[in-house]
């Protein structure tokens, strides 16, 4: 399964009133690793852009007056993502804007190229309930250098995204720091030596009830993520 960040950068925050996506930005990866392979495009909206927006992204009217409009680049961005599943943050904005585009076009709904599309907002949201969840946010909760992010931009937002899709579903950072916490507090009591020619002592520690509960938090998330291909429960549930 191919897999394919995507970002988009657009002229205002309501495609329904007619604002235009101006940037778009993804990357692949495979196996969990990035390939390297990307798709990044400056778009011309041929219209203004809000104040707002560009004192997001920064994108000005007057840098997109020689880029390629959508219908330019249209059939290449569909073909980079044929048969690929999106993960994209706070999916609907983004695919409203894309499906808008397409329809501008009278062309099929994005959903009906790609494999499906996981929202990692949803997924923030289901793993930090009450929390900021922000692209920023899930940068610093989970390690990820986003120092270069002083604008927003859809080909490094991208990027990062990939880094904290990764974080997210690996769902061992926070139990490595606990446990090495543990053993500079109290001693690594799995790693004492036995007394001089005894066996070595075996230590098991049992999963309190609040690290069960975590557990399957986060192997429902990884499960929405995958799309019930979550290999785990499906041991679980053959079992």
């Amino acid at each position: 399964m191919r897999t394919i960040f995507l970002d988009t950068e657009t002229t205002g925050l309501e495609h329904k009133l007619g604002h235009r996506i101006i940037e778009i930005g993804g990357v692949e990866m495979r196996n969990r690793r990035l390939t390297q392979r990307h798709f990044h495009s400056y778009l011309n909206p041929e219209r203004e852009i809000d104040a707002g927006a560009l004192s997001v992204h920064g994108i000005s009217r007057d840098f997109l007056l020689d880029k390629p409009r959508f219908a330019d680049v249209a059939a290449d961005f569909l073909d980079f993502i044929r048969g690929a599943e999106l993960v994209i943050h706070n999916a609907a904005f983004d695919l409203g804007f894309l499906n808008a585009e397409l329809a501008l076009l009278d062309m099929a709904p994005i959903e009906t190229v790609c494999h499906g599309v996981c929202d990692t907002l949803r997924m923030a949201k289901e793993l930090h309930p009450g929390k900021k969840n922000n692209l920023n946010a899930l940068c610093e909760r989970y390690g990820v250098d986003n120092s270069q992010r002083t604008l927003h931009g859809a080909l490094l937002d991208a990027e990062i995204l990939a880094e904290v899709y990764l974080a997210m579903t690996r769902g061992q950072e926070s139990l490595i720091i606990d446990l090495g916490d543990e053993r500079t507090e109290r001693g690594d009591a799995s790693r004492r030596p036995a007394a001089a020619g005894g066996p070595r002592e075996l230590v098991i520690r049992r999963a309190s009830p609040e690290e069960i509960a975590a557990h399957e938090k986060l192997l429902a998330a990884i499960d929405l993520a995958s799309k019930g291909k979550c290999l785990w429960l499906q041991r679980e549930s053959a079992t």
